[in-house]
């Protein structure tokens, strides 16, 4: 079993940055490809970013490509999502997700535990 918890969402102007954390306790961390996903009111779950088990082969959804970063500290079981120039449209509830795969594809069922997720809103 492993538990996430993220924090970091919050209230930001368009063109801004926030930083999202993805907390783990539980099982071993490094054994775990760790993902973000976001769902916005009335829409389904999307892909934002993935981050393999050593930090290696980072992958990002079309949408939030060149503008959001992700990344890990196994020493310090996080994983972070620093996410710039933000738009209205990144507005959504953000979850981070632990996989066992090695290399996770975009669909939520590769993804085993899920945090509650942390609301992120973009005023324009």
């Amino acid at each position: 079993q492993v538990q996430l918890v993220e924090s970091g969402g919050g209230l930001v102007q368009a063109g801004g940055s926030l930083r999202l954390s993805c907390a783990a306790s539980g099982r071993t961390f490094s054994d775990y490809a760790i993902g973000w996903f976001r769902q916005a009111a009335g829409k389904e779950r999307e892909f934002v970013a993935r981050i393999s088990r050593s930090g290696g082969t980072p992958w990002y959804g079309n949408s939030v490509k060149g503008r959001f970063s992700i990344s890990r500290d196994n020493a310090q079981n996080t994983v972070y999502l620093q996410m710039d120039s933000l738009k209205p449209e990144d507005t959504a509830n953000y979850y981070c997700a632990a996989s066992s795969r090695i290399h996770p594809t975009v669909a939520p069922g590769d993804y085993v535990y899920w945090g509650q997720g942390t609301q992120v809103t973009v005023s324009s």
